[in-house]
């Protein structure tokens, strides 16, 4: 495909190397859980900045530009869904003048900034303000007039992939590769909220990677952490999930969000995870098996009885038990048949030098 040779498999955002081979990049979704609140907003930084997280991210929209004030309600958000979908995203929409003191406290708190640009004026917006990257949701996948333009700007790019196929995918990028993209990565997604861990197919992020050579990660819907974990055990780039301050606060994405703990919870399992993940060789002791189990806890050839120097040995005057610095249970027939050159006690350890 086109974009193998065009994208590459690695790239930074803001001097963060993401990517096979590097950490897992953890994107803490704020999306709409600030409930308007500016103060609220800005604890919801503090809260990834104090998890880990690699990035704190938001949502930019209009429920009028996204929209048709025709479309019907949608039943899973319960009784949000009285309102329109117009409506309702207007009444919980981030208001855009935030966005530079949320940018701001970002980096005051060691943590990158951006968000999911819903409209062309969205990433402008979000361009003049400098964000590492530009988010492409789900749903937006199939609208090559709001990915060229994200991907004009000459920022990363990541695309989530729910419901898409892999034509549609490959269409996303060949759009974004059209307009000047310097990095896309992909998130596998599930477009259902909350999303059942069962369908979260997370063997797709493989399937992805292979087919375009670019990094892939995940986009999580799911009410947990065990998901994202395993994310990060099957070498995903990137971690995206909602959390909130709190799951009983108002609104349609607090339920399936997690709490500032279990935001903690997550990023600490994804670094222990990728790191559990190792180099792939098998070279024996490491580090710290070396230092006592290799020389006490494998086996060695012990001895039977008491035996003068000169004593041949044969078969029945050996066993094998720990420690295993002495000769390996496997040299045994090296070792019968041979005289020992010192005397030696029961439950000795045979080492060559005794022979």
């Amino acid at each position: 495909m086109a974009e193998r040779a065009t994208l590459p498999a690695s790239f930074e955002i803001g001097g963060r190397p993401v990517g096979e081979g590097h950490p897992t990049y953890v994107i803490a979704e704020a999306g709409a859980n600030h409930n308007r609140d500016l103060a609220v907003a800005r604890e919801l930084v503090d809260v990834a900045a104090e998890a880990g997280a690699d990035a704190v991210k938001f949502q930019t929209y209009s429920g009028e530009a996204l929209y048709s004030t025709k479309a019907p309600g949608f039943e899973y958000l319960g009784p949000h869904s009285e309102k329109s979908p117009s409506e309702l995203l207007e009444d919980i929409a981030l208001p855009r003048e935030w966005q530079v003191e949320l940018r701001d406290h970002a980096a005051a708190r060691g943590i990158a900034f951006f968000s999911s640009p819903f409209d062309v004026e969205a990433i402008a917006e979000l361009d003049a303000l400098g964000v590492p990257a530009m988010k492409i949701a789900s749903f937006e996948i199939v609208d090559p007039v709001l990915i060229a333009a994200a991907a004009a700007t000459g920022r990363p790019l990541l695309i989530s992939t729910g419901m898409a196929t892999l034509g549609e995918v490959e269409a996303a990028l060949r759009d974004a590769t059209a307009a000047g993209a310097t990095g896309v990565g992909l998130m596998q997604c599930t477009s259902v909220y909350p999303a059942p861990p069962e369908g979260a197919n997370l063997r797709a992020m493989a399937t992805m990677r292979t087919a375009f050579g670019v990094p892939v990660g995940l986009s999580d819907h799911t009410t947990g952490i065990a998901v994202p974990v395993a994310a990060a055990a099957l070498g995903a780039a990137f971690v995206e999930k909602h959390f909130t301050l709190d799951r009983t606060m108002e609104g349609p994405d607090h339920p399936f969000a997690l709490e500032p703990e279990e935001l903690k919870a997550m990023v600490a399992g994804i670094r222990e995870a990728q790191a559990a993940l190792g180099d792939g060789r098998k070279e024996g002791p490491g580090p710290e098996e070396a230092k006592e189990m290799y020389g006490l806890a494998r086996r060695s050839l012990i001895v039977v009885g008491d035996h003068p120097a000169g004593t041949v040995l044969s078969e029945e005057m050996l066993t094998r038990k720990r420690p295993g610095f002495g000769i390996a249970p496997r040299d045994l027939d090296k070792v019968v048949g041979r005289a020992l050159r010192v005397a030696v006690e029961h439950d000795d350890v045979l080492t060559w030098e005794m022979l």
